[in-house]
């Protein structure tokens, strides 16, 4: 299910950023560079705020061409 991002306060959205871009096990040094990388990108709709109701997480999918692709990895710039 698709989640508007405009939906979330600034400060849930960003902590929901933050657990989807360290759930790798990411080195925490570029946590912030990456959490600002994201919410750039889903301001300018390259991705988009997903709840998966079976797992109950959100995940960040890439939006290519109206094809979503839904992946693990991080959206880079």
């Amino acid at each position: 299910m698709r989640i508007p991002h405009t939906s979330l306060s600034p400060a849930t959205l960003r902590a929901v950023v933050q657990e989807f871009v360290t759930r790798d096990g990411t080195d925490h040094s570029l946590v912030e560079r990456r959490i600002e990388s994201v919410l750039r990108q889903l301001e300018t709709g390259r991705v988009e705020l997903h709840f998966d109701d079976e797992t109950k997480t959100c995940n960040i999918v890439l939006v290519d061409a109206g094809i979503e692709s839904n992946t693990r990895e991080t959206p880079r710039d």
